[in-house]
């Protein structure tokens, strides 16, 4: 059984809401995990017990403006610019080293774009020998068709940004389109802590992060060393083929892999429930892989 662990990270006078689950004995790899707008981080079901049944520790975060890192409510949604919520995510991958075992860092969705954003980021490029590999869920690299925001909702939504910047948006993606299980749908409806709001600052932020990547603005450090990336085709939060198209491109990374999950969602961890822990032992085997760990284990809860 994991052992889970609740405590604080502190950046200046904002304290984020952390949780770490733990395998027994010591750890063979360690994941920084970040997740993605409308979240928090006690919503990823099986994948994070999954992976300490495999001896991977497992450390996230709510980031400004989710989950239980909110304290009041005019909190929700106030990530701040997109420098802040980059700079939160080295803070808390720094406070996990160094590190005695090789440490991943991943990200869902918006976590995904974000994590990426990093990697791209000359300001980090020393974080990037520590980081032993990279793992994307359904990043946030550019919208699925039949979904794409309209220039002037872009354009629009980009000065607004400027003028109002803490004005609050409901943006959320209908729970129906970001999982095939009903039963997760109902959960997204009925948890108190998914607000679905975002700041037209944040919004900004979001859209030009995804811009960067989708059109490569930015590219990864010559330090990254591994990626790992997998995405639904039917998703209809992000991407399928945006997130090939700007995998395809990373030439400078040898080790890279990419996943097609045919016919899933935009949660992977929180597909249909016989597909989960099909989902969460391809990260599992990737991870242990590099860790000079064999793959074929198949842990049961």
């Amino acid at each position: 059984m994991a052992k889970e662990v609740e405590g604080s990270h502190q950046i200046g006078d904002t304290s984020l809401y952390t949780k770490s689950w733990l395998p027994e004995g010591n750890p063979k790899a360690t994941l920084i995990f970040i997740h993605g707008f409308n979240d928090h981080i006690d919503r990823y079901y099986i994948l994070f017990p999954y992976l300490t049944s495999r001896g991977i520790a497992v450390h996230g975060f709510d980031q400004r403006g989710w989950g239980r890192s909110v304290k009041n409510p005019s909190q929700r949604g106030l990530t701040g610019p997109t420098s802040l919520v980059i700079s939160d995510i080295a803070s808390f991958i720094k406070s996990h080293l160094p590190s005695e075992v090789p440490l991943f860092v991943a990200g869902h969705s918006m976590g995904g774009g974000e994590i990426l954003t990093l990697a791209s980021d000359p300001k980090y490029k020393e974080l990037m020998g520590s980081v032993r590999g990279w793992i994307m869920e359904s990043p946030f690299i550019g919208f699925p068709k039949g979904f794409e925001p309209n220039f002037l909702t872009v354009f629009f939504g980009r000065l607004a940004g400027r003028v109002l910047p803490h004005r609050l948006l409901a943006s959320a993606l209908p729970a129906e389109n970001v999982t095939r299980d009903p039963e997760v749908v109902a959960s997204i409806y009925e948890d108190k802590l998914l607000h679905g709001m975002g700041t037209l600052e944040g919004l900004a932020g979001l859209l030009d992060r995804t811009a960067n990547l989708n059109e490569g603005k930015v590219k990864l450090n010559d330090k990254v060393i591994s990626l790992w990336l997998g995405h639904g085709t039917a998703d209809k939060g992000t991407s399928y083929e945006a997130s090939k198209k700007w995998f395809d491109q990373q030439s400078t990374v040898e080790d890279k892999t990419f996943k097609t999950y045919e016919g899933w969602y935009h949660q992977l961890h929180a597909d249909l429930p016989d597909n989960r822990e099909v989902f969460a032992k391809d990260v599992a085997d990737w991870i242990l892989a590099r860790c000079g760990e064999g793959v074929t284990a198949n842990a049961k809860l």
